[in-house]
């Protein structure tokens, strides 16, 4: 399956969700990349998009989100650390640019842009979404 994995956001702990979620389905370096990405989403089965909304969405992120359609990403699934409401904006903004969006999305807590440690719990929790993300999509 085609999985990319994109982050915006500064926070350490939750570009090493990204590497957790890379490390156990084997995605070569270019699978992870920041938003915008430097090589764009085309025909990707998935996108998994972890990002941080405590004081909003970003105008980069919300640019990238209008541009997500169907054609760039079949799916995307959201991780997220921050506000439920903001979560909700921006999956109303992926929903209009006409791709679909996995309806379980998983709140992490990011911690400090300092930290980038994930306890064995928190990666476990993370892989174990994915995996039922990915289990819907099959």
């Amino acid at each position: 399956m085609k999985i990319r994995v994109l982050c915006n956001t500064k926070k350490g702990k939750m570009q090493s969700f990204a590497k957790a979620i890379m490390d156990k389905y084997q995605l070569t370096a270019n699978s992870i990349d920041k938003i915008p990405p430097a090589y764009p989403c085309d025909k990707e089965r998935i996108v998994i998009v972890g990002v941080s909304l405590s004081v909003g969405i970003s105008d980069t992120l919300r640019y990238f989100a209008r541009e997500m359609t169907k054609q760039k990403a079949q799916n995307i699934a959201l991780y997220v650390d921050g506000k439920e409401s903001l979560a909700e904006e921006l999956i109303a903004i992926f929903k209009e640019a006409g791709t679909n969006v996995i309806d379980e999305v998983h709140y992490v807590k990011g911690g400090l842009p300092i930290f980038s440690k994930i306890s064995s719990a928190e990666q476990s929790s993370i892989l174990e979404w994915v995996e039922r993300v990915l289990t819907k999509l099959a």
